[in-house]
């Protein structure tokens, strides 16, 4: 049931709204209807200052202090006493009660004047439904995460300036909300999501954000996704985590890897196990050794057939495809793990293996030094997402396993400085060291801190750019001088070294 027409709010607590599409006659009959409930309310009042019933007629005469003036409550607590009247006397007793709200085997004996700040209400009684005119309304529920407190709880809202929602009870009363188009009540849904956003609340509060259009707590979410998919180790957040969100993560360049992309092969490999047998119940450490037996076990029961050409492994192949293979395949230690797993078919490797050999050559005995300017969209989809955890404030240095066309980056951090510095020296993890006198990268850098429950409380990213680096030299790429630094702190790259297109397998 839509909303037939735009309409002001009611601010609760003051006067009541008017009835939508009233007029003249019907107007003055509606402020009638709001008198009579509020002097429903001042009886009740009365009766509780003055010890007894109220008179039935002639002037009320209210309590006075000792000197003779009348008494006075401040006006904040006056209003709150006012609005705890209002709830008791017409939610809670349905004193007054013009139309009665049946649904989830209970019954609600309310005022349309109050209903009708819900858009749904509003244009149930302005319109030409036939519940415009009925005394009792029966209210299907079409939502499943609708529930009877959840709904009592949003109906009561309508009787008090305002409403606690605890955070163990927001998606019920956020879908309730939705369905009687409560928008202040959306938005306090909204704002428990924000302040109580975790690892065992993100994947539901995304679901619940999709479903009932909150677009802002759904980027919120997907944005905590993006920085802790792998920094929490959590087999329960690998089994929340739907096919269709997984495909969105795994093709995204913000995605914070640690820590290169072989890494990103193994979680996915734990994550489709978890969605394939969600039951499984051991130690941290044993799933990997757990998935890898499983998946093995299935490849010889389909005599060879890589898993990802099964039946049961279609299913995950939007996900897989957004793997960058070209930086697994180029470490032999993860080519080597690829071939013995059998999950991903040799026709999407075998045109990986050929650009990556081309690719080694023209790094190798070219003089092409390397991109020459910045195509942010060949970056998004082709790039190396490599990442570091920072764990306190001390100087270190380390290397990226599979970087290593063409010279050996190593990357420093000392005095609140990130350095990248060219070795022109052999190492064992490179396949060789070009001699050519310039290498130029495309490169950006993000940087984050989160807290214990995954939101992010520093975070620094700089632009993409191209840096040239001669032998053996060093370039400062972040500063973080001045700067308010968390520790432990993330540091996220993505690079674009030989300038290509993008291949995807068929």
């Amino acid at each position: 049931m839509g909303v037939l027409s735009s309409r002001m709010r009611w601010r609760r607590g003051g006067r009541a709204p008017e009835h939508p599409g009233a007029g003249g006659e019907q107007e003055a009959a509606v402020e009638a209807e709001v008198e009579a409930a509020m002097a429903v309310v001042d009886e009740a009042e009365e009766e509780r200052e003055d010890g007894g019933p109220a008179p039935r007629q002639g002037p009320v005469k209210r309590k006075t202090d000792p000197e003779g003036s009348p008494g006075k409550l401040p006006p904040r607590k006056r209003c709150k006493d006012r609005s705890d009247s209002v709830h008791k006397a017409l939610f809670q007793r349905g004193e007054g009660s013009d139309v009665q709200i049946r649904a989830l085997g209970e019954v609600w004996n309310l005022h349309r004047v109050y209903l009708c700040q819900s858009h749904y209400f509003a244009s149930m009684f302005s319109g030409a439904w036939r519940e415009a005119t009925m005394n009792t309304i029966e209210l299907h529920m079409p939502d499943e995460n609708i529930d009877r407190e959840a709904l009592h709880e949003a109906l009561g809202s309508l009787y008090e300036d305002s409403m606690f929602v605890r955070p163990s009870r927001v998606i019920p009363i956020l879908a309730t909300a939705s369905m009687l188009q409560l928008d202040e009540l959306i938005q306090q849904c909204g704002e428990v999501m924000k302040q109580t956003l975790s690892v065992e609340t993100v994947c539901s509060y995304y679901y619940s954000a999709e479903s009932y259009g909150l677009p802002n707590i759904r980027a919120l979410c997907f944005q905590w996704l993006l920085n802790n998919l792998m920094t929490h180790r959590s087999e329960e957040l690998l089994r929340n985590v739907s096919l269709y969100i997984m495909q969105e993560l795994i093709a995204s360049s913000d995605l914070l890897v640690i820590e290169v992309e072989m890494d990103v092969y193994t979680m996915l490999k734990k994550w489709m196990y978890l969605q394939l047998q969600p039951t499984w119940k051991g130690p941290r450490r044993a799933l990997l050794s757990d998935a890898s037996l499983w998946f093995a076990r299935a490849v010889r029961e389909s005599e060879g057939t890589p898993f990802l050409d099964t039946e049961q492994g279609r299913a995950f192949v939007p996900v897989f495809r957004h793997l960058r293979l070209a930086y697994i395949v180029c470490d032999l230690p993860s080519a080597r793990i690829i071939d013995q797993d059998a999950l991903i078919p040799a026709t999407w490797l075998t045109p990986v293996y050929k650009e990556q050999w081309l690719a080694l050559l023209q790094a190798e005995q070219t003089k092409d030094p390397g991109p020459a300017d910045v195509r942010v969209s060949n970056i998004q989809g082709n790039s190396m997402r490599c990442g570091h955890q920072l764990r306190k404030e001390e100087p270190c240095n380390w290397r990226w396993s599979g970087f290593n066309f063409g010279w050996d980056l190593v990357v420093c951090y000392a005095n609140r400085r990130i350095i990248f510095k060219r070795s022109a020296l052999n190492n064992s993890q490179g396949l060789g060291v070009s001699l050519l006198w310039q290498r130029k990268v495309a490169v950006r850098l993000f940087l984050v801190s989160l807290d214990r429950a995954g939101r992010t409380v520093f975070r620094k990213d700089t632009e993409y750019q191209i840096l040239s680096l001669g032998k053996d030299e060093e370039l400062e790429v972040v500063n973080l001088e001045n700067q308010d630094v968390v520790f432990p702190i993330y540091v996220a790259c993505n690079f674009l070294y030989v300038p290509r297109e993008r291949h995807c397998p068929e």
